[in-house]
């Protein structure tokens, strides 16, 4: 199949990239001349675990190709993807300026029958209005379809090519056809391609996001209670996951969710709720919860330390919102370096992997270390933000020695309490008594 992905940031690139690699020929197209310079090269503008390889190999190959000529690429395409972005605007509604041009610039550019199929996360109501501005501009004849994406950030290869499901919004047979052999290859040990109306799609990727956000609001509100109880949140965590009516994802507690997705969709889904004059109260609660959530750590170093945080320097391990990824969007660490940063605190700070995007947020009011041991020198304490594996199984002798005094506010709730409490450390994580 000839197809075509419009927007080669994070979704369209690893969507491009694995319907190559399943043998399809791919053209992603995109309006940063630069990123698309980058991309014809081999090199990748973002991290995520195994995608350079694979972008390399299909470039190789011939199956994979970037350009930023979009007419070109749809007229050679019988399907179009649009991944472009559709960030948050003030009002919390997502903004859908991106997809409705890219629809247009489409509609223009095909020569026969043609799928458009919208990858981005998108309100419910998006395909019907692409659907008019494509039959408004196109002189053939074109289907447009919801097949949204449910990627992880620091797996989202594995998440694409073996997929829990691949969601299809079809209103034509003909379309459904085409793109459940698109994705056939990606479902080969019998997990499904649920075919339903665009508009139900278009919610089921919301409604993933937001069930998601909220288990994680709910075990942060229950490691709170654990902490005024004197209950183990651990024990509590290991007591609900082993109901199968619950199960045992997204509940580890810690500093808050952030990314690209949560609080962008959260937002999307209350706004579009608002709209209909429903007030969404279940996701204002899971979103109040996570905001707290993420001023839990700054708010301990102030009661061990006191309010006035001057003088004081603290070693911050972890920068990105989660483990195998470069993404600060909206990651806790945003958070606790500023309020850090506004008591008169320094930081010192590491992450395998955000520290270039860490720069541009930062600039010089903190200092930028490559290893997690070289950011301990002199600090008063260690603050763990992202569980990074390698950071899982550190020195503690080595911790210990460098800094002024051994204390750790555990972010991620890495390290075993009695450990701590027999290495002489003071220990503060979530949900769980300090030691």
């Amino acid at each position: 199949m000839n197809i075509a992905v419009v927007g080669s940031g994070y979704v369209g690139l690893v969507s491009g990239t694995c319907y190559a690699e399943s043998g399809n020929e791919v053209v992603c197209v995109d309006i940063d001349q630069e990123r698309i310079a980058q991309l014809c090269e081999g090199k990748i503008p973002i991290y995520e675990p195994g995608l350079e390889e694979l972008v390399r190999r299909n470039l190789k190959e011939g199956r994979l190709r970037f350009t930023t000529d979009i007419a070109d690429a749809i007229k050679n395409s019988m399907v179009s993807y649009i991944a472009v972005g559709t960030p948050m605007s003030a009002s919390g509604a997502a903004d859908l300026t991106a997809i409705f041009k890219a629809a247009e610039d489409i509609a223009k550019s095909i020569t026969g029958y043609h799928i458009v199929a919208v990858k981005s996360t998108v309100p419910v109501g998006t395909n019907d209005r692409v659907r008019e501005i494509v039959g408004r501009v196109a002189k053939h004849r074109v289907d447009v379809c919801s097949v949204p994406e449910f990627l992880k950030e620091g797996s989202a290869i594995e998440d694409f090519m073996r997929p829990d499901r691949v969601v299809i919004g079809s209103l034509s047979e003909q379309a459904t056809a085409v793109l459940k052999e698109i994705h056939n290859p990606f479902v080969r040990t019998d997990n499904p391609i649920l075919v339903m109306d665009p508009r139900s799609a278009e919610l089921t990727k919301y409604a993933s996001n937001a069930m998601l956000a909220m288990r994680i609001s709910f075990i942060n509100e229950m490691a709170t209670l654990c902490d005024a109880v004197g209950a183990d949140i651990n024990a509590v965590r290991r007591g609900l996951g082993t109901d199968k009516r619950i199960g045992s994802s997204f509940l580890f507690p810690g500093v808050g969710y952030g990314g690209s997705c949560f609080p962008k969709d959260v937002q999307a889904v209350i706004h579009s709720a608002s709209e209909h004059n429903l007030d969404f109260a279940l996701l204002r609660a899971a979103e109040a919860v996570n905001a707290r959530q993420k001023r839990l750590i700054p708010a301990r170093v102030k009661q061990h330390f006191g309010e006035n945080l001057s003088g004081r320097t603290f070693a911050i391990w972890g920068l990105a919102f989660k483990p195998r990824t470069d993404d600060m969007r909206e990651a806790p660490a945003l958070v606790v370096v500023e309020e850090l940063l506004q008591a008169g605190a320094k930081c010192r700070v590491h992450d395998p992997e955000a520290l270039e995007n860490a720069r541009k947020i930062f600039g010089d009011r903190v200092t930028y270390h490559k290893t997690n041991y070289e950011a301990l020198k002199g600090a008063d304490a260690l603050l763990i933000l992202t569980e990074w594996n390698e950071f899982r199984h550190p020195n503690f002798q080595r911790i210990k020695s460098e800094l002024k005094e051994p204390v750790i506010f555990d972010g991620r709730n890495l390290y075993d309490p009695d450990l701590m409490k027999a290495l002489e450390m003071r220990y503060y994580s979530i949900g769980r008594h300090p030691v």
